[in-house]
């Protein structure tokens, strides 16, 4: 269903919902919503009344408590749908996920030695620890890390990405989910769960809601919620025994029926909020799963509302990634023409990010152009770990680009001159945030190349609006500490950390909660996962390794490490939404007062047509209109609950400020101007 359509605008849904709401009416579903089990109860009790009425020929008073019954349980079936429509975007994913589940054959090998010896077995024989080898054109029967090999895999029918990705032994970009579909290559892979258990199972059950449980503050919120309802019963029955002493002081009958004091306590009690609560969970879990991040649990989402700090990587959330040349900077004596012909040359068969920059900006800046790697009499010498640079030989000249340290021991071991100003440009390069590349020819040195970070647009006006709500930034890095400060400075970031190990990142994530603070972070890799374990709010890639998925309290399934401020947006959202309607629904009772309380007591104390102020028809179309008003505000509240109240990057006392002056005194006049208006309608059909 497209965003920009209404929760109603899916046929299929609504029908599914409506059903399910029906179903939702037995006891043992009920019971798990006490405020709605006391509208259940009701609306029992008043169904028995109305019988009776009916059977008693003296008492008129029947189509009134049968009108009631009938509001009371469109009441309930209400709230069941508000639920159920929640649930019903859920269903709708966990069909498609199960579509994608299917039992495929797996070809199972005793060991890596052995992989000549395959046994094809279901995927749902597999067991942890089995190895199994997929090859391209198959699906992966079973979740797994890749020990052996690299392949292409598509796993659009998890993320709904097109794009396919790589997945190789080693790294952070070794775990394979069931369900997805290897392109090319082949790949060893060992099973990381017991049938039944894999991401994918896992995934199904809490998209459709049935792993869902409700959050401390949920359950804190409901909690109060019985409270007010359990002192409501308390002061309908004292209203009554009040109404009971004066009516026989007045010397009357008691004119309060017991169906007034149920529509009254109905009324009173917070039933929109109770009816709507599970709805909003569900749907804040639904808008996270529509932005592809799978939460592991609804206490998750809740503390992402709550994180005042963000830990983020810089590599790929702050920067693109990968560092592109952006300028050629040689030494006295050298023409910059020279510099950038020798360094496009040493860079024709680098086939890194950063090796095709510098082949770009030599086209773009000294128009060098027509190069390729099948011109004669090149030897391309590979970047290797052990030599730490790269470079090629032509017509009996060396070239060669590398770390400053790499090629001054390279070019003084050949007999040549490590000049000091190439040392005070890489000085200035790395203070300045970057990285230097020196290139060398004939073993001398020609310039510096400097391959800068770069920014992605629009990060820094981000860490402005977080700034705004009160969340501090923190960038992770491997940078040593002068690159990390001129990165964090240009990006915007509150503070940073540079040089990070695993022991660092896990050491300032309890330093920070010591001090009383929510922290979030993002991670892919194995040494990520005692700081995602630490974190409050712990986003792991999709694409990363299973110990950071299994440390992690949510997956983002694009594996985008930005992905981190929307879930924090959206964990606000939800906070927000479910204190605004808990305000509404409490300011609601005001009018209720205004309009049941003179009702009841009319006859008793004629002086109560005061308060009357909605010059309500009588009694019976006050306490009509009032209850048929409860009923349907919750109908009416259910888009906004699923969408969720929108959300602005300002201060919370702003937001409370706000939300106080739309839902607090909206609550109270909304009510007085729908009660009058469905009174007129009740007198207009002649219905009261």
């Amino acid at each position: 269903m497209s965003h920009k359509q209404t929760v109603f605008a899916d046929r299929k849904m609504v029908l599914r919902a409506i059903k399910d709401s029906f179903i939702k009416l037995d006891p043992r579903i009920q019971v798990k919503n006490p405020v709605m089990l006391l509208v259940y109860v009701s609306a029992i009790l008043t169904t028995l009344l109305s019988i009776l009425a009916i059977f008693d020929i003296k008492d008129s008073s029947g189509g009134y408590t049968l009108a009631i019954a009938i509001i009371l349980w469109f009441t309930v079936l209400f709230a069941n749908f508000a639920e159920a429509i929640a649930q019903g975007r859920g269903k709708a994913q966990a069909d498609a996920l199960r579509a994608a589940k299917k039992d495929v054959i797996a070809h199972k090998i005793p060991s890596l030695d052995q992989r000549d010896m395959i046994c094809d077995v279901a995927s749902t024989a597999l067991k942890k620890k089995d190895l199994y080898i997929v090859k391209a054109g198959e699906q992966v029967p079973a979740d797994g890390e890749v020990i052996e090999g690299a392949a292409s895999v598509d796993e659009s029918a998890i993320t709904g990405e097109s794009a396919p990705v790589i997945r190789e032994a080693g790294g952070d970009r070794s775990a394979v989910t069931g369900g997805t579909t290897v392109i090319s290559d082949w790949l060893i892979v060992e099973v990381s769960n017991e049938a039944g258990e894999s991401f994918l199972d896992k995934m199904i059950a809490m998209v459709e809601g049935a792993s869902r449980k409700k959050t401390p503050n949920e359950i804190a919120l409901q909690i109060f919620l019985i409270a007010l309802s359990i002192i409501f019963i308390l002061v309908t029955l004292s209203l009554y025994m009040y109404a009971n002493f004066s009516a026989k002081l007045a010397g009357i009958v008691n004119p309060t029926s017991v169906t007034t004091l149920v529509a009254l306590l109905v009324c009173l009690a917070p039933t929109t909020i109770g009816a709507l609560l599970s709805a909003i969970g569900i749907a804040g879990m639904s808008r996270l799963n529509q932005a592809n991040v799978l939460a592991m649990s609804g206490r998750a989402i809740e503390a992402a509302g709550d994180v005042d700090i963000l830990m983020l990587d810089k590599t790929g959330t702050i920067t693109f990634g990968n560092r592109q040349a952006s300028e050629f900077i040689p030494l006295q004596g050298v023409s910059a023409d020279d510099l950038a012909d020798a360094a496009q040359l040493s860079s024709l068969a680098d086939e890194t990010p950063e090796g095709r920059s510098i082949v770009v900006l030599a086209k773009e800046q000294f128009n060098l152009r027509g190069r390729s790697l099948s011109d004669q009499g090149m030897t391309f010498i590979p970047f290797t770990a052990k030599t730490r640079m790269s470079g090629v030989d032509i017509k009996g000249e060396e070239i060669r680009k590398g770390a400053a340290e790499t090629i001054k021991a390279y070019v003084q071991e050949n007999g040549g001159i490590y000049p000091k100003e190439c040392d005070e440009i890489v000085t200035r390069i790395a203070n300045m945030g970057g990285t230097p590349l020196v290139v060398s020819k004939k073993y001398q040195v020609l310039g510096v190349i400097y391959l800068k970070d770069i920014i992605k647009h629009g990060v820094s006006e981000k860490f402005a609006d977080l700034r705004k709500m009160g969340i501090k930034t923190i960038m992770i890095t491997g940078d040593n500490p002068l690159t990390a400060a001129a990165i964090a400075a240009e990006a915007g970031v509150d503070d940073f950390l540079a040089e990070a190990t695993p022991e660092g990142k896990l050491a300032m994530i309890r330093d920070f909660q010591r001090q009383g603070h929510l922290v979030a972070m993002t991670g892919d890799g194995t040494n990520d996962a005692p700081a995602l374990a630490q974190a409050d709010v712990a986003v792991a890639m999709n694409s990363g390794t299973q110990a950071a998925k299994e440390a992690g309290n949510m997956v983002d399934l694009d594996s985008s490490p930005t992905k981190l401020i929307d879930i924090v947006r959206i964990g606000k959202q939800l906070l927000m939404t479910r204190g605004s309607l808990t305000t509404f629904s409490i300011a609601n009772d005001v009018a209720k007062y205004f309009a049941i309380i003179p009702a009841m007591f009319l006859t008793i104390y004629p002086e109560l047509s005061a308060l009357n102020i909605m010059h309500l028809h009588n009694s019976q179309s006050a306490v009509l209109s009032a209850i048929i008003y409860n009923a349907l505000i919750i109908v009416a509240l259910i888009p906004l609950a699923l969408k969720g109240v929108r959300y602005r990057e300002v201060s919370a006392g702003s937001l409370l400020s706000r939300n106080l002056l739309i839902y607090g005194l909206g609550g109270i006049i909304t009510p007085f101007i729908f009660v009058k208006l469905i009174d007129m309608l009740l007198v207009f059909f002649h219905l009261v």
